[in-house]
This record gives structure tokens, sequence and C-alpha cells, in this order.
């Protein structure tokens, strides 16, 4: 009763709604959350709070959502390109990757303001994906062009001017393919020293020493992980959501991230091309992206809910 009183209060000073009786379990926690027709959904980020952002594909614009009732609304307008990755920082700053616009913007979650814009890379050849944090700053994947893009943040958190951005080109084991989706996810090593990306052309992971930007192929045995998409780091564990085969592959990693074991699958028979995670209370949120289906302006998008395999 405490905990769920204490999320109520939490929740109505950022203005979201809340349940005249949060004692009231009942209907609680809804393990499918409706979007939006048209919507398009891609990332998700969730903080500590029990509140989830999701980005749409369609015109960028970023949608809150309660995950206690299920209800939302958008709150920051895009500027009418892709939202992709999205990741929250400690200062309640959400970093959104553009897609095809080839860039990124900061926005701040109390207000949907944006903070901060920065172009990384020139259509065609640029497909902004996927962040991670690190004690350097930001880093972001291009799913077109092999490279990472850094945005230093030193430990005052002060977002950097635009001429500071870093492109670090990919060199090593990795090879893009042309006119695919290459690199996508990417989290931390389980001992923080590497980067890990999954490539989702080849279904391979990739080590990263974002000082040099060199790439080792992870060996997981002969496995495959095509249609590799979000990445989510538990301690050792690595999930990796294929999104075309609608499926969570569990991976356990060495702490140095260079090798690698497939331990098993889970699938969902609500998953329509779920695309990446966000986490809460035990629960993995996954948008659908039903990349499979026509995208219309009456096309049904939602967010599923599973327990934490």
């Amino acid at each position: 009763m405490k905990r769920i009183l204490g999320i109520t209060a939490a929740l109505g000073c950022l203005g979201l709604f809340a349940p005249a009786d949060p004692a009231a379990a009942q209907g609680l926690f809804p393990t499918t959350i409706e979007l939006p027709a048209g919507f398009r959904p891609e990332g998700i980020a969730i903080g500590t709070l029990p509140v989830a952002y999701i980005g749409s594909m369609a015109d960028g614009d970023i949608y809150r959502v309660d995950l206690i009732t299920g209800q939302g609304g958008v709150f920051s307008e895009g500027p009418g390109t892709q939202s992709l990755g999205l990741s929250l920082d400690d200062r309640g700053r959400l970093f959104v990757a553009g897609g095809t616009a080839g860039d990124a913007r900061v926005i701040d979650t109390r207000t949907g303001a944006v903070l901060a814009g920065y172009q990384f890379g020139t259509a065609p050849d640029t497909f902004v994906n996927d962040i991670v944090f690190t004690g350097a700053g930001a880093w972001f994947t291009d799913s077109r062009s092999p490279v990472l893009y850094h945005l230093p943040i030193g430990p005052d958190g002060a977002l950097p001017p635009r001429e500071a951005v870093v492109t670090v080109p990919l060199s090593g084991d990795i090879a893009y393919v042309p006119g695919a989706f290459n690199g996508n996810g990417i989290v931390r090593t389980p001992d923080g020293t590497g980067l890990v990306m999954v490539q989702s052309e080849t279904g391979q992971l990739f080590r990263i020493d974002p000082a040099t930007g060199v790439t080792e192929r992870i060996d997981i045995g002969g496995e495959s992980l095509v249609d590799g998409d979000g990445l989510l780091l538990q301690g050792n564990r690595l999930l990796v959501v294929q999104n075309r085969l609608n499926a969570i592959a569990v991976v356990t990693l060495d702490d140095a991230g260079t090798t690698g074991t497939v331990q098993r699958r889970v699938t969902d028979q609500r998953f329509d091309v779920p695309t990446t995670f966000g986490v809460f209370g035990g629960r993995l949120y996954l948008p659908n992206a039903r990349f499979d289906t026509p995208p219309e302006p009456t096309t049904t998008y939602n967010v599923v809910a599973i327990d934490q395999p």
C-alpha cells in the first residue's frame, strides 16, 4: 500500500493520471498498453518511476505513459522525422536517436522541451539507431555507416556544444553489408571496459573498444542473433530482441564481453515484431513495431509487458 501511494504521489507531480483508489490492484499495471493509431513505435525508455517514454517512427513524437494505468499522451512533439532509440540519464534528460535524419536530440522530461540537438550523419548514408551511456558520455550506433557517434559529457553533466561531437570509425572484425541494417543495439560489457553491439543483418555480436573503434567478433558458438535489435545487459546476462523472429535471446557473456553462450529464447503470443526493452518492477516492456504490417494512419500499435525471463 505504501509503495503504491508513493508512486501515485510521484506521478501526480509529473501531471500523469493516477487512480483514485491506488490500493485497488485490479486493472493496474496492464500488460498490454495501447498506443495511438498510426504511431509506429520503436524505442522505449523507463527510469526509476513507472513512466515509459516511447518514440514514434512516423513523426518523432514522444509519448509518455503511466505504467500503473496504461494511460498517456504525447508530451514532446517530434520534428517530423524519426525517433528511434531512447535512453534516460540520471538528470531527467531523454536522449533520442533520429534514424534517417542522422541526428539526435536531448529532451527535458519535465517539460518536453528540446535542450539540445546534434547532427551526426548525412542522408541517405545514415540511420542513427541506438544509445548507451558510459562515464565518458553518450554513444550512438549508425545502422548504415560503420561508425559510432560520441557525445562527451563530463562529471558536471553539461551537454556538449555541437562541434564537440566525435565520430569514431569502426574497424577490425565487423564488415557492414551495403543497404542492410547493420550496427543496432548497444550496451556496455559486463566489466564496463568496452561496448557490445549487435549487427542485425549478420546476427553477430561485436565487442568495441570505444577509444579506438576496433571491433572483435564475440564468439557465441555458431549461434545467430539475426534481426537483433535492442539489447539489455543485466550483470553477465545479455537479452537480445530478435525483432522479426518475435523472440528474445538470453545470452550469457564473460566479464570482458569476448565470448557468450545463447542459453534459450523467450517468446510471447502477443509479440508482433518487438524492437527493444524498457524495464520496471520485474517486467520487460516491449513496443510492437509491426514492421510486417503496412503502416497506415489507422494501423494499431501497442506495448506489451512480460515477466523478466
